[in-house]
């Protein structure tokens, strides 16, 4: 197992197949994009199966997320979707995307076996979207939706960042068309890990911001801890149900003592953390031959040191030199 000295059990990998991506999200980086990581330095597709594969059959890892950057920009993608889904035991796969490219890939990308999808989208407004990503792809992203529950990716999950003076009027409006249309809506509160090392505390829109406007026109109703395990989002049910809303406060409430993810870069780098400011690398291991069982062996290591949270409500906190686009979600 993947245990630290907390007693926590990493069972849930995220895995980030590339650094690049086709929008430029102001909160994420700069609009003349960042410095990509070289192709030698990438991991390639079979040495990203290779890792999944001791961590799933010697690891005890069940779930499999794929992320970025931008995943659907990993020209492998449905190939390597295929392969994990063939490793006993099948772990559960999910994917992290923008959504652009999923209108075409979606269908092909469950044929493959992936089991559901994440899918970022942060207004209703097409203005907006343009502002916020520095691109006109709005209808783009709302075809992926639509191709991504029609093929399956069921719960399609949408992922939203609010920001002040943007979008921030938004939520009722989010949740309601997310209600009508069966899809399952997380707010996440702006996080620390811009290029940019712009973001600043009493500039975020706080969970509990987002709780109070969304309940100017619906009810909310705690799911409750026991439901949530460990899981980032924080639920409610919505007017007594089916639908639910999920926010993920990793600022101002911070799920640490339950984390149970473990993370692996585009380029073999272990992060016990989404805000590690330190990585293990296994990448060189992969490449000097070594057995499946000294890369477990470090891997071990690794989140045995993994730390008691992410150091977010400490005054002397640092910002990870790695944004998150190069980190993966």
């Amino acid at each position: 197992m993947l245990i630290d000295t907390y007693g926590r059990v990493a069972t849930d990998l995220r895995v980030s197949l590339t650094d690049r991506c086709n929008l430029r999200c102001t909160y994420c980086m700069p609009e003349e994009g960042l410095q990509w990581l070289a192709k030698p330095d990438l991991l390639t597709d079979d040495e990203i199966v290779r890792l999944i594969r001791i961590a799933v059959t010697e690891l005890g890892i069940d779930e499999v997320r794929f992320t970025g950057g931008e995943p659907l920009l990993r020209p492998g993608l449905t190939g390597i979707v295929e392969r994990v889904a063939a490793l006993t035991p099948r772990p559960q796969m999910s994917l992290t995307t923008n959504g652009i490219g999923l209108e075409r890939t979606a269908a092909a990308l469950r044929e493959a076996g992936l089991d559901r999808v994440n899918v970022s989208l942060d207004t209703l407004r097409p203005d907006v979207f343009q502002t916020m990503t520095r691109r006109k792809r709005h209808g783009d992203v709302l075809r992926g939706l639509a191709a991504a529950h029609a093929a399956g990716l069921t719960p399609v999950k949408v992922n939203t960042v609010l920001m002040r003076g943007l979008n921030d009027d938004e939520a009722p409006d989010l949740l309601a068309w997310a209600v009508e249309n069966s899809y399952e809506l997380r707010f996440i509160e702006q996080m620390p890990l811009d290029a940019q090392h712009g973001w600043k505390r009493d500039g975020m829109i706080t969970a509990g911001d987002i709780l109070a406007s969304l309940r100017t026109r619906f009810t909310l109703t705690p799911e409750g801890e026991e439901k949530r395990g460990a899981a980032p989002a924080e639920r409610w049910i919505v007017d007594g149900g089916p639908h639910r809303v999920g926010v993920i406060a990793s600022v101002t409430r911070p799920f640490c003592r339950a984390c149970d993810r473990t993370r692996l870069t585009a380029d073999g780098q272990v992060r016990t953390c989404l805000f590690a400011t330190e990585e293990t690398d296994l990448r060189s291991a992969l490449r000097s031959d070594a057995p499946d069982a000294e890369i477990a062996r470090i891997w071990k290591l690794a989140m045995w040191g993994k730390k008691a949270g992410s150091g977010l409500d400490d005054p002397s906190f640092l910002q990870p030199e790695r944004p998150m686009s190069a980190i993966g979600g």
